[in-house]
C-alpha cells in the first residue's frame, strides 16, 4: 500500500510539471485548467494524509504557509546592467558601426564577412514591459530570486517568484543532458493583459481603486509580503540573459544559451530570431510592429544583441550598459480626449509640477485619467489651455504625457493655464526658476510628505519596514511632523498598532529598523534631508572632509567650495541650508532623538591615510570570486579610494576579475597598471 502511495505521488508530481512545461515552454498545452487543479488537489491531499513524502520542490509548495516579514538585499554575483535604447533605425545603424569598429571589422568588407566564423550575427527578441529578476538554480534547483534594483544589488523575492507556475522550482535534462552547477537566468515577469483586466475588474467591483498599468501591477505583486496574493494573480515569465553560469558546456552563443535553458524547462520567447544582417534585424523590427499587439501582453519594443559571446565579451561594457546590445523603442502610442483641469502638485524639492486631468483614454493597454504637462514654459510653447482637445503618448509606454492641442478643435472658452501663485499645499510664497515654479516655504507640509519618504529610502537612512504607504498613515494619523520624529516612534507603540496593517511583528520590525537606522552617519542624513543638489554622491563627499554635523555647521561657504566637484552653486545653497533657522533645528532635534551625525567616512579616510588605495582611482571590471562589487567599493572607498565606472587616464589601478572585458583592454592600451585577485587579496590583508 505504502509503495502504491508513493508511486502516486511521484506520478501526480510528474504529471504536473509536465503540465506546466507544456503550457509555459513548449506554448502546447497538454490539459484543461479543471484537469490541472484535480490533480493539484488530489497530490495536496495525497503529502497532507502522507507527511513522509514531503519534498520542498513539489509542485503543492509553490506557496508558503505564511507570509514573509520582509525582504532582504542581496548583491549580484553579476551585475544587471540598464540596455541603451534608440528610437531609430539610423541610430541602430550608427550602434551597428560601433559594433563592427569594436570588433575590427572593415564596414567595406562587411558583407563578405557574414558567411565567415568572425562575422557580425545578432538576435532579436521581443521587449516585454515587465519586471527584470534573476532567477538563480544551484545543483538544478531554485535556490533564490532577485529583483534588478540597482544593478548591483536587489530584493531577495524568491518566496514570490516560487508561487508563479511559470517557473520551474527544479530543472529537468532530457537525455544525456547535464544540469549545470550554477546557473542564473536573467529574465522578465509580467502580467498578462486578461489577468490584468480581471484584477482591474474585481478591484473596481470592490470598491478599490484600479491598478495604473499590468507593469506596476505585477512590480507590487512581487513586493506583497504574502506568496499567496502572487499566486493568485497569474504571473508569467519569460528568460532573455544568463548571469552566473557554471557547468553548461559548449554554449557559445545567446541563441544556444537559449535553446539550451529551454530544454532544461525554462520558458523562452517563442519570437526570438537570428539575424545574419542589419537588413535582417530592420526587417525583424518591422515585421514585429504588427504582431506585438495581438501577444496578449505589454511589449515596447525589441533587443538587439551580438550573438556570440566571445564578441559580446570583446565590446564589453560602459558604466551603465554593454555595448554588444541594444533596445528598438517602437514610436509611443497617441490617443486624442479633453483636458478637463490642472492641478499643481508638491514634490520634495518644493518644485510644483502641473498633472492633467482629462476625459478617461485607452492607450497602449491602460486607460490613461491623468498626464505630465512637464512645466509652466512647457505648456505656454506648446500653448496648451484647459478645455481643448489634445494629444496623449505614453513616453516609453509608462508615462503619459501632453503633447499638444489639436487646433481645429478648440471650443471659445477654451482657458489658459496659469503658473500658481500661492502654493497649493500651503499657501505660501512661489518662485520661478527658469521653467520651473517652486513653493519656498521650508515648513510646506506637502514637501515634507515626499521629503520623508526620500528620508527614510534605501539610499538614505534606508529605515527596514518604513515604506511609502507608511509613511503616509504616519502623517495623516499626526504621528509625525519633523525628520526626527520618526526616531520617536518606538516610544508611541499603542499608536502605531492602531494603524491599519500594523500588528506586533511589523511594528517591532519598524522599531528594530528604526534602531539600526540611527547608526548610518553623516552622509546618509545629508542624503535624506532633499537638500537641493546634495545627493548620495556629494553627501559622501562632505562626509569624507567632516567629522561630523558640528564640524559642517561651523564650516563658512569656501571651505565647502574648495570639497572635490563642489562650485559656485551648490556651496552656496548647501551653506545657506546649514545656517538657516530650519537646517540648524534639524540637526538639533535629529540629535536630540538619537540619531549619529559623526562620520564613519571621515573616521575611514583618516586611518586609510597610509593605506596603498589611499588617493588612487581604481576600476572594477570582470567577475570576482571572493568580492561582490558593491562590497568591494565600499572597501576600497573606506580605504581613501575613488572607485570610477570608466578607464581612463586619471586611473592609477584596474582590478580584473574573470570575463574581464574592453576596460581591462583599454587599461593595457593606456598602460594603467592591472591587478588580478589574488594581489587584491594580499593588498587587503
Amino acid at each position: 500500500m505504502a509503495a502504491n502511495l508513493a508511486k502516486r505521488i511521484d506520478e501526480l508530481r510528474r504529471l504536473i510539471r509536465k503540465a506546466d512545461r507544456a503550457y509555459y515552454v513548449d506554448n502546447a498545452p497538454i490539459m484543461a485548467d479543471s484537469e490541472y487543479d484535480r490533480l493539484l488537489r488530489e497530490l495536496r491531499d495525497l503529502e497532507e494524509a502522507h507527511p513522509e513524502c514531503a519534498d520542498p520542490d513539489s509542485p503543492t509548495q509553490r506557496v508558503a504557509g505564511e507570509p514573509i516579514k520582509g525582504f532582504r538585499t542581496v548583491a549580484h554575483a553579476v551585475p544587471m546592467q540598464s540596455i541603451d535604447n534608440t528610437y531609430s533605425i539610423e541610430d541602430l545603424r550608427a550602434w551597428h558601426q560601433r559594433v563592427l569598429k569594436g570588433l575590427g571589422i572593415e564596414e567595406s568588407a562587411e558583407s563578405d564577412l557574414f558567411a565567415k566564423p568572425q562575422a557580425v550575427q545578432y538576435v532579436c527578441d521581443p521587449k516585454i514591459d515587465g519586471v527584470a529578476i534573476s532567477l538563480r538554480y544551484e545543483k538544478g534547483r531554485l535556490v533564490a530570486a532577485v529583483t534588478r534594483g540597482d544593478g548591483e544589488k536587489g530584493d531577495d523575492v524568491t518566496a514570490q517568484v516560487r508561487a508563479i507556475r511559470a517557473v520551474p522550482l527544479e530543472l529537468s535534462a532530457p537525455g544525456e543532458a547535464s544540469i549545470p552547477d550554477i546557473l542564473e537566468v536573467r529574465g522578465e515577469i509580467f502580467m498578462p493583459n486578461a489577468e490584468f483586466e480581471r484584477i482591474n475588474r474585481e478591484k473596481e467591483a470592490a470598491g478599490e481603486a484600479p491598478f495604473a498599468n499590468a507593469r506596476n501591477s505585477t512590480a507590487g505583486t512581487l513586493k506583497n509580503l504574502d506568496p499567496r496574493v502572487t499566486a493568485a494573480r497569474r504571473l508569467n515569465f519569460v528568460a532573455h540573459g544568463r548571469g552566473e553560469v557554471r557547468g553548461l558546456e559548449g554554449v557559445e552563443t545567446y541563441s544556444d544559451f537559449l535553446r539550451r535553458i529551454k530544454t532544461l524547462g525554462i520558458p523562452v520567447s517563442t519570437h526570438t530570431k537570428v539575424c545574419d544582417s542589419i537588413e535582417a534585424v530592420e526587417n525583424a523590427i518591422e515585421t514585429f510592429r504588427g504582431q506585438r499587439s495581438t501577444l496578449g501582453y505589454g511589449v515596447d519594443g525589441m533587443v538587439v544583441r551580438v550573438n556570440r559571446f566571445d564578441q559580446q565579451r570583446e565590446l564589453g561594457s560602459t558604466s551603465r550598459a554593454p555595448r554588444w546590445c541594444i533596445a528598438f523603442k517602437y514610436p509611443a502610442e497617441q490617443g486624442e480626449t479633453v483636458l478637463e483641469h490642472v492641478e499643481w502638485q508638491v514634490g520634495k524639492a518644493g518644485t510644483l509640477t502641473p498633472r492633467a486631468t482629462m476625459k478617461p483614454i485607452f492607450i497602449a493597454g491602460t486607460t490613461v485619467r491623468h498626464a505630465t504637462l512637464h512645466n509652466i514654459e512647457e505648456i505656454r510653447r506648446k500653448d496648451i489651455r484647459v478645455g481643448d482637445t489634445v494629444i496623449v503618448e505614453k513616453a516609453g509606454e509608462i508615462i503619459p504625457q501632453v503633447v499638444a492641442f489639436v487646433p481645429g478643435k478648440r471650443p471659445k472658452n477654451a482657458k489658459p493655464i496659469e503658473a500658481p501663485k500661492k502654493c497649493p499645499a500651503c499657501g505660501g510664497t512661489v518662485e520661478q526658476e527658469g521653467p520651473k515654479v517652486f513653493c519656498v516655504n521650508p515648513e510646506c507640509p506637502e514637501q515634507f510628505r515626499e521629503k520623508l519618504k526620500w528620508f527614510v529610502g534605501r539610499d538614505q537612512m534606508d529605515i527596514e519596514g518604513l515604506g511609502e504607504k507608511l509613511v503616509d498613515q504616519l502623517i495623516d494619523a499626526g504621528l509625525v511632523h519633523h525628520f526626527a520624529d520618526v526616531f520617536l516612534l518606538p516610544g508611541k507603540r499603542a499608536e502605531l498598532l492602531a494603524l491599519e496593517r500594523m500588528g506586533e511583528k511589523s511594528v517591532d520590525n519598524l522599531i528594530e529598523g528604526l534602531e539600526a537606522a540611527k547608526g548610518r552617519g553623516l552622509a546618509r542624513v545629508l542624503a535624506g534631508l532633499g537638500i537641493r543638489h546634495i545627493g548620495v554622491s556629494a553627501a559622501k563627499t562632505i562626509a569624507k572632509h567632516f567629522p561630523d554635523a558640528e564640524a559642517l555647521l561651523d564650516a563658512s561657504v569656501e571651505q565647502i567650495m574648495e570639497l572635490p566637484d563642489f562650485g559656485e552653486v551648490t556651496a552656496p545653497v548647501l551653506h545657506d541650508y546649514l545656517h538657516s533657522k530650519q537646517g540648524r533645528d534639524t540637526f538639533v532635534r535629529l540629535r536630540k532623538a538619537g540619531v549619529d551625525l559623526s562620520s564613519p567616512l571621515y573616521r575611514k579616510r583618516e586611518a586609510a591615510s597610509g593605506s596603498p588605495f589611499a588617493g588612487k582611482t581604481i576600476v572594477l571590471t570582470g567577475t570576482l570570486e571572493h568580492f561582490t562589487r558593491p562590497e568591494l567599493t565600499e572597501k576600497l572607498e573606506s580605504l581613501g579610494a575613488k572607485v570610477s565606472g570608466s578607464v581612463s587616464k586619471k586611473t592609477d589601478l584596474v582590478i580584473a576579475g574573470e570575463s574581464a572585458g574592453s576596460k581591462l583592454d583599454k587599461a593595457r592600451e593606456l598602460g594603467i597598471e592591472v591587478w588580478d585577485e589574488s594581489r587584491l587579496t594580499k593588498a587587503l590583508g
